[in-house]
């Protein structure tokens, strides 16, 4: 027993070191971040350097500076417009790929899924150069509603996949009494799949709202006009103005910007829990 009880103590002790390494590795760069930003820009280039700025050193004015510059609130609601939307088109559209999936059987359903799942796999960035051209032709390059339609084909088949689980575990008793009281497909669709998928897509959903929200190649390829850039393609213009990169605007720009991120998951923790357990368990 006390062999059995020195082994469960070191395996416990090796695993709570391994989660404080790991936390410190994530955790470390957003208080650096965080330090830099409450700092002036000369302050970063002191020596000996600092990971923490001296107390009677700490200012606001990198934040002063970003929030009192107009085109900081119009990148803003251009980042919230088009991630809103994204998001909305996507739990829309996966939400009825997942429910047909998940609820009806037809010809070339495993061949369709597999499709899918390969998607999956396909580096966004492997495809700038055709997307470019189908931008082109379709009239959406330096267009803010262009980016929308290639962040909803992005995320589709992730969320696809992971709300088709949870579909398939709808009892099928529920919606075969609802056709049964007249209803058809739309009908069971809105009223019956939808709120009882609603963790599994609101789970997807935080993760399509990071993928648009803080996309940067493609808006930076396709969008040239000032006014119609998003928060990344504005914190990068920061990069190498006036002969160097100006980094405690930089820093306290991509803080204001992880503020939403981390109020939507905040917001939506519960959904998120319950989406990632939801469909894990058949039957």
């Amino acid at each position: 027993m006390k062999r059995l009880s020195m082994r469960r103590l070191r395996a416990n002790a090796v695993r709570y070191i391994l989660l404080a390494v790991g936390t410190v590795i994530s955790v470390l760069p957003m208080v650096y971040m965080l330090s830099t930003s409450l700092r002036p820009n000369g302050a970063l280039y002191e020596y000996p350097p600092r990971f923490f700025p001296k107390w009677e050193a700490i200012t606001l004015e990198n934040y002063a500076y970003i929030l009192s510059q107009s085109k900081f609130y119009l990148n803003f609601i251009n980042s919230v417009f088009v991630s809103v939307t994204s998001v909305g088109v996507a739990a829309l559209v996966s939400s009825a790929m997942a429910f047909v999936m998940g609820k009806f059987s037809f010809r070339g359903k495993k061949l369709l899924f597999g499709f899918i799942v390969l998607t999956m796999i396909i580096p966004g960035t492997t495809m700038i150069v055709p997307q470019f051209e189908l931008a082109s032709n379709l009239g959406f390059v330096n267009r803010l509603e262009g980016l929308i339609p290639f962040y909803v084909a992005w995320v589709i088949p992730f969320s696809t996949f992971m709300i088709e689980g949870f579909m398939e575990n709808i009892p099928n008793e529920i919606t075969e009494a609802t056709y049964i009281d007249g209803a058809n497909v739309l009908t069971v669709y809105g009223r019956i799949a939808l709120p009882l998928a609603a963790p599994a897509i609101a789970s997807v959903s935080i993760f399509n709202f990071l993928t648009a929200w803080e996309e940067y190649p493609w808006a930076n390829t396709v969008i040239n006009d000032t006014q119609l850039r998003t928060l990344p393609i504005a914190i990068a213009g920061f990069f190498g103005q006036h002969q160097f990169t100006q980094w405690g605007y930089v820093f306290a720009m991509s803080v204001l910007t992880l503020i939403p991120v981390v109020l939507v998951f905040i917001t939506c923790q519960r959904f998120f829990v319950q989406g990632l357990t939801a469909g894990s368990v058949k039957g």
